[in-house]
């Protein structure tokens, strides 16, 4: 085996980890927001019920 394809490898590799975290932490900016509209959505579901009275 040369150097250069244990080196290419290497950065593949690396590349690849910076690939699933990138992924990762997507999916959990998708759930921190999803939690956020569902909270906005709830306390303005009671501003208007106060609001009507």
């Amino acid at each position: 085996m040369e150097l250069a394809s244990i080196g290419g490898g290497v950065f593949a590799f690396l590349v690849f980890l910076i690939y699933v975290s990138f992924v990762g932490l997507s999916v959990y900016g998708l759930i921190l927001f999803i939690k956020l509209a569902r909270r906005g959505i709830k306390a303005l579901d009671i501003y208007l019920n106060e609001k009507g009275r």
